[in-house]
């Protein structure tokens, strides 16, 4: 550009650290402004594969690729799928040298793009509580209180519940039907040997009649549980979610019927329960050029988990920092990433609540028909909730 642009990414998730981290390999400032006090003020969630068209292809362009290979875990692309009698459907595994999907933690790869940045590139606690355009084109950030800073590019990268979407968009989040409950195993091959075998090296899924148990190894023997099932948002009403004895017996209730081996999943973890309600922005999503303000990853296309909402944050991230790069000003800049991007979103999030109606049907649980016609691919736990 023929100047050096002020630009401002909300949210330090992967998307807005992978945009941050081509930005400078090329000598432009920027900073991020993050509401967590730091890095390690929370879990990050769970494994995300980390796909060779989207996600490696933005790891690449911030020149991260080969520190990402040598962290991840190829062996997690195996998949296994049960019915509800705890009968292997379907077994899925990467063949030898396979990189097409590897495994990483995403705690793991946050840290890998946060290490990419130089010192001070992130404002740790520091919530922004909205985005507004300027007269000439730039755009303001609202902190706490008065307090008020001008940028010439925003970026909104602060997920599902995103201050700076209402800057270019009216849409809200919506209510899937689909819940689901978080838990976990730890030490899994030593303390419970029979849910290691059951699980794998990488993901498990059991399904049946809009219920699924989802299993989901992690780094140095963690395992991650999501008990999903279709119902209302309140479906633990009268419950004390943190009340984990009584969590457990509810959400055995609710698998009544199933393999003694699955219920082990509930009856066995380290509990306590997360709860996840599942949301999604109306489809399609978009909106007018707004100048000066733009977004990416869950703040622009929050759809169901399905396995590709990181990978496109990550390709959002890069694909907009290189626009900015490439082009002598924000507007046409900001005019060829939307161009892609939006379409490209669209896409993929009518093809996730596709996948989503057919991996959890609302339909009642039934011993006929085939566990594998209704689900045919697994439902991968995603970006989407570890974001706000």
């Amino acid at each position: 550009m023929s100047t050096t642009p002020r630009i401002a990414i909300v949210g330090a998730g992967l998307g807005g650290l992978v945009c941050a981290s081509v930005m400078q390999q090329h000598g432009l400032p920027v900073t991020v402004f993050e509401r967590e006090p730091g890095p390690d003020s929370r879990s990050q969630g769970g494994s995300l594969d980390i796909h060779e068209d989207t996600g490696q292809v933005a790891l690449r362009a911030a020149g991260l690729l080969d520190r990402f290979l040598a962290l991840s875990r190829p062996e997690g692309q195996e998949w296994r799928l049960y019915d509800r009698h705890a009968a292997l459907i379907r077994r899925d595994r990467a063949g030898d040298g396979d990189l097409s999907r590897p495994e990483i933690d995403r705690g793991r790869l946050r840290a890998l793009l946060l290490d990419s940045l130089a010192p001070g590139t992130v404002r740790w606690n520091q919530p922004v509580q909205a985005a507004t355009p300027l007269p000439d084109g730039t755009a303001r950030l609202h902190h706490g209180g008065r307090t008020v800073e001008d940028f010439d590019l925003v970026i909104g990268a602060d997920g599902a519940w995103s201050r700076v979407r209402p800057a270019v968009s009216d849409a809200q989040p919506s209510y899937t039907g689909v819940t689901m409950v978080e838990t976990h195993f730890d030490d899994v091959d030593r303390r419970h040997p029979g849910i290691a075998r059951l699980l794998g090296a990488g993901t498990m899924s059991a399904k049946a009649g809009g219920r699924s148990l989802v299993m989901q190894r992690n780094s140095d023997g963690h395992v991650r549980v999501y008990i999903t099932f279709r119902g209302p948002q309140d479906w633990h009403a009268g419950l004390d979610l943190a009340d984990t004895e009584a969590v457990r017996a509810r959400l055995l209730d609710r698998y009544q019927g199933w393999d003694e081996s699955l219920l082990a999943i509930l009856r066995d973890n380290e509990g306590g329960f997360i709860n996840r309600p599942m949301f999604v922005l109306p489809v399609p999503h978009s909106w007018e050029r707004v100048p000066g303000i733009t977004l990416l990853g869950d703040a622009a296309h929050l759809m169901p988990p399905v396995g590709v909402g990181a990978n496109l944050a990550l390709l959002d991230g890069a694909e907009l920092a290189q626009a900015v790069i490439g082009h002598s000003t924000v507007d046409q800049a900001l005019d060829a990433y939307e161009s892609v991007m939006l379409p490209r979103a669209i896409d993929n999030a009518t093809t996730a609540q596709h996948m989503l109606a057919t991996l959890m049907p609302d339909v009642a649980d039934s011993d006929s028909g085939s566990d594998e016609a209704l689900f045919p691919d697994p439902l991968w736990p995603d970006s989407t909730l570890a974001d706000r």
